[in-house]
């Protein structure tokens, strides 16, 4: 019954709307309305003949858009600008005047000087009698205002406050858009995620007042190192990122990494306030390490945090063997807590010289890791892992602890030299652990030199001034390590109280180029040594035309393999007269590329024939390989290093089972002391010529092309391996 009454109601309800009369305006009366309306500012009205000629136009609109006192006759389209390909769509004035149909709210925009007005504009057309089309008629009105308001609201939601760079929206839809459209042509598009190092202190010291000024000098910092801040973007806190497209090459990414790096780790000055912070950077490319921007800011992050916990202040570019390291490193840190106990951790010694004589006056104690099923693991691996997980403190009272304990044996006055973390550094505690260490072991104070690196002068406070002091009043000697490759500041020299420097290697490479700089710096540091009573040493010497160079500077001391290897402590003093220690220097006259020795199996292709050799070194400018018999020098081969990276080379050198290899182009830095080439291949491409992804599947190939008769007998003879060691042809 309910439902019945309600709809009887409605009905009658509807019934007396109907009946309702309505009354026309008609006349002086309509007039009036349509005047009040124009008046009002609430639009105007306009119409056109045939021809598209203006008949009437409100008289408050005549001489905003046509700019006289009279708009009759004015071809209605002409006040308009053109329309804007990809920009103002399909739906424009010129398309609806010419469907001749009824169209609503068209945006058009007219120009008169520097100003710009945008219309919204409707019509109908006008049908006469018989005569079919007469024009148009409709209404019109200004939205510049509603225009700019949803332009800035857009551009709010995009952009970010603080630094006037685009916002993480703004990236996700541009590279969203960006990979789409590059991925029917396979084009390449790079990314790289950007994020501050220690920019939490300043933060947490100095507030964030500080901080945001700092954010907002990082921007403009990038802004020119990258040069077109459509491309660069803040996501959120201390992070950024920037889009490259159509770039592959890892040798620019690279060296666009480190200039913003280099950049990036200048020091900044915010009001009173001297700020130093360093930066690292992830890079991945797509297609090659990815399909979609999903999977390239994922596998850029991934990039990044390989970088941050390589040392901080470098890039890493992407590859498959990042989830392996991270999965190592991850073994490393819950395997690190038992490797003192378990007596894993090792000291080698690398001794010092002088420079002009080649006598030893002292050595550096080098901390290695001889992990049970890793084997030996460099520093540059698990040191950033002890420092995260706080466990550097343990491991470096233990290196202070054996190296002072080892160098009581050695001949009077020889030193030696212990690396100090910054954490070890900022304790409060740790001028005690040396003081007990140094009591326990009888040695001389004068003989233990703790090597410091610039980062501890970050936070400039007197605690810091106070433990200087503190270890200085214990007798020690204070040695500045890796000096010019961090904090930018000399300041800090001159209270400081070191005795000597320690000029990186990285000036040591290459200074012996005319193109190079690194010699004018050098000497520059050496003057400014000699200036505060500081003696020098130039480590990574590994050539003569190095060492003659550094004679040449007046160095005083050198490190490095044209002297000697770190070696364990056994084999320091073996079959040497403790009185006049002295070694005699050898290695190559001239400096090569770094060769960095290796021992993993790789490809190599001739013509139509894949071999498995074993990669024995690598350099940026060749490689010793082992695995292949009766290679004729000037041999032509193109070498597989694994994902995707092929390069043309030349045999050089060989014997027997070695052959030396010239690459036609120089290998890159991969930002982690490693090398990559330039450019990759995708799989399909690969897939496409025949490739394989294994050394086991291509010879299955190959053994079916060659009893078919589609390919021709290998042109060399393999290497392989009894189990009892010895070489085998196959």
């Amino acid at each position: 019954m309910r439902s019945i009454y309600n709809r009887l109601k409605t009905q009658m309800a509807d019934a007396q709307g109907a009946a309702a009369p309505v009354r026309t305006l008609r006349g002086a009366a309509a007039d009036q309305m349509l005047a009040s309306f124009e008046t009002l500012g609430l639009g105007g009205f306009w119409s056109t003949d045939g021809e598209g000629r203006i008949s009437y136009l409100s008289p408050g609109l005549v001489r905003p858009l046509v700019h006289d006192d009279d708009a009759r006759g004015e071809d209605f389209l002409g006040l308009f600008a053109s329309p804007r390909p990809g920009i103002d769509g399909q739906r424009t004035m010129p398309f609806v005047f010419a469907r001749k149909g009824k169209f609503e709210r068209v945006i058009a925009r007219s120009i008169a000087g520097n100003t710009e007005t945008f219309w919204q504009i409707s019509g109908e057309p006008i049908a006469t009698g018989d005569s079919g089309f007469n024009g148009f008629r409709g209404h019109i009105l200004d939205v510049t205002s509603d225009r700019q308001n949803a332009e800035e609201a857009s551009q709010m939601a995009t952009t970010d406050a603080l630094t006037g760079l685009s916002n993480r929206r703004a990236m996700s839809v541009l590279l969203e858009r960006t990979v789409s459209a590059f991925a029917p042509q396979r084009r390449a598009c790079a990314v790289l995620l950007i994020d501050l190092d220690r920019f939490k202190q300043v933060n947490d010291t100095l507030g964030h007042a500080v901080g945001d000024a700092l954010l907002k000098q990082v921007a403009q910092r990038l802004i020119r190192v990258v040069g077109d801040r459509e491309r660069i973007f803040r996501l959120g806190g201390d992070e950024f990122q920037v889009i490259v497209p159509d770039v592959d090459d890892r040798g620019r990414l690279g060296d666009l990494a480190g200039s913003i790096i280099s950049s990036l780790s200048e020091p900044y000055t915010i009001e009173t306030n001297r700020c130093t912070i360093g930066t690292s950077v992830g890079i991945a490319v797509s297609p090659y390490d990815g399909e979609t921007a999903d999977d390239i800011v994922r596998n850029a992050d991934l990039a990044l945090y390989a970088a941050k916990h390589s040392g901080r202040g470098r890039y890493r570019f992407y590859s498959r063997e990042l989830l392996e390291t991270a999965e190592q490193r991850r073994h490393l840190e819950e395997t690190m807590h038992d490797a003192l106990a378990n007596g894993e951790f090792q000291l080698l010694y690398q001794p010092l010289v002088k420079a002009e004589t080649g006598v030893v006056v002292g050595t550096e104690a080098l901390i290695r890791w001889n992990h049970p099923e890793s084997g030996l693991i460099s520093p540059a691996v698990f040191i950033p892992i002890a420092e995260d997980s706080q466990m550097i403190c343990r491991i470096g009272e233990w290196v202070l602890r054996q190296a002072c304990e080892d160098a009581i044996k050695w001949p009077a006055g020889t030193r030696v030299a212990v690396n100090v973390s910054p954490i070890q550094f900022a304790d409060p505690s740790f001028p005690k652990l040396v003081s007990m260490v140094l009591n326990a072991t009888g040695l001389d104070p004068d003989r233990l030199e703790l090597e410091i690196t610039e980062s501890v002068f970050l936070q400039e406070t007197a605690a810091t001034d106070a433990m200087f002091k503190t270890l200085k009043g214990l007798g020690v000697r204070l040695v500045l390590d890796d000096f010019g490759t961090g904090y930018s500041s000399l300041a800090y020299l001159k209270t400081a109280p070191f005795d000597k420097i320690k000029i990186d290697q990285s000036f040591v490479r290459g200074a012996t180029s005319n193109a190079d700089r690194n010699r004018a710096i050098i000497a520059a540091i050496v003057t400014l040594a000699e200036a505060l009573d500081m003696e020098t040493i130039a480590e990574g010497v590994e050539s003569f035309d190095q060492l003659t160079m550094v004679r040449e500077l007046k160095i005083g001391h050198v490190q490095g393999y044209l002297y000697s290897r770190p070696v364990p402590v056994e084999d320091l003093f073996k079959d040497v007269d403790a009185a006049d220690w002295k070694i005699e220097a050898s290695g190559p006259a001239r400096q090569r590329h770094e060769r960095r020795a290796m021992y993993r199996t790789i490809g190599v292709i001739h013509e139509d024939h894949y071999y498995p050799v074993m990669l024995r070194n690598l350099s940026a400018s060749g490689a010793l390989i082992e695995g292949l018999i009766d290679v004729p020098l000037g041999t032509r081969l193109m070498i597989d290093l694994g994902d995707g990276q092929f390069e043309l080379s030349t045999v050089v050198r060989t014997r027997e089972s070695h052959q030396g290899l010239g690459f036609d182009r120089e290998l890159v830095s991969d930002g982690n002391g490693g090398l990559c080439t330039r450019h990759r291949f995708l799989a399909h491409h690969l897939a496409a010529a025949g490739v394989p992804r294994n050394a086991d599947e291509f010879q299955t190939k190959q053994a079916s092309m060659l009893a078919n008769g589609i390919i021709s007998l290998p042109r060399f003879s393999v290497v392989a391996r009894n189990s009892d060691g010895q070489r085998k042809r196959s």
